[in-house]
């Protein structure tokens, strides 16, 4: 698939900090150098922030890189960072650090969600009824515009280049009735049917499997094309969200996910107690 904006401001925050790297430099040197906030290089090399060409330029000629043509490579990626995409318009209503905008590029996904279906598997009825317990302060039209959103998301798991998933979901999410009955019905056939993609892999972590490590909340593992070193684990908290890159922890949660699978029931398995517990 080709690489979004997302992707392409992940991938010049790298160079970038490769780049000063080399050259010796801090953070904090650039920023004094370039009378900045003291975050912004942060920022910059994280991709929270879209970073112009004329500061690429700037920062490649302070860190004495003089090889013209990667000089313009870069310097594309951040002209072709800034391009707008589909979730532009739902910024005002995304959480800080752009995890739609990541999902929206990865090639797979791994997830582990202890208490709720994973948003991708939900329906609107499901997420209607979470809404309408989280965010009831929220007018109907804000909520609509949620909803639009999460639903606009899913389109990853059905549309051109699939997104790979791999989820992995607590017996306790299958079995909490959220929204009534009849919601709790559809939401189930709803996990059976996506279950059934071929790019769609559900796992339920039975009660008696006891503790494991992801004990602490949802986690998500997010890969993309043809790299590593900008895969990156996201955690979603009351206290605020996490995002993990350094490669090796990223490979450390990898291999947690695998352990987790394989103490989670199989597919098929996981089809069958889901199947048992529908009520009609």
């Amino acid at each position: 698939m080709d690489e979004g904006p997302t992707l392409r401001r992940r991938r010049l925050g790298t160079e970038l900090k490769r780049c000063r790297e080399r050259a010796g430099l801090t953070q904090e040197n650039v920023s004094r150098h370039f009378e900045w906030h003291a975050a912004k290089v942060t920022r910059i090399e994280t991709a929270r922030v879209a970073v112009t060409p004329r500061d690429v330029r700037d920062l490649l000629t302070l860190y004495g890189v003089e090889d013209e043509q990667y000089r313009e490579a870069l310097l594309e990626l951040a002209r072709s960072s800034k391009q707008k995409t589909w979730w532009t318009d739902y910024r005002d209503i995304m959480r800080p650090g752009n995890y739609v905008g990541l999902e929206a590029e990865a090639v797979m996904l791994r997830a582990w969600e202890p208490i709720i279906v994973p948003g991708l598997l939900q329906t609107e009825a499901y997420i209607r009824a979470l809404m309408r317990t989280g965010r009831s302060w929220d007018p109907p039209a804000l909520m609509d515009r949620r909803v639009a959103l999460r639903l606009k998301r899913q389109s990853r798991l059905t549309g051109a280049n699939p997104l790979q998933l791999a989820a992995i979901v607590d017996e306790s999410v299958v079995r909490r009735s959220v929204g009534g009955a009849e919601v709790m019905d559809d939401q189930l056939r709803h996990l059976i049917d996506m279950a059934k993609l071929p790019n769609v892999t559900l796992q339920i972590l039975s009660f008696d499997a006891g503790e494991h490590q992801f004990l602490g909340g949802s986690a998500a593992l997010l890969e993309f094309p043809e790299t590593t070193h900008l895969d990156v684990v996201y955690l979603e908290g009351l206290a605020g969200d996490l995002y993990e890159e350094q490669h090796s922890e990223v490979a450390r949660y990898r291999a947690e996910f695998e352990r987790l699978s394989t103490r989670a029931l199989d597919p098929r398995m996981t089809l069958k107690m889901i199947e048992s517990l529908l009520r009609s």
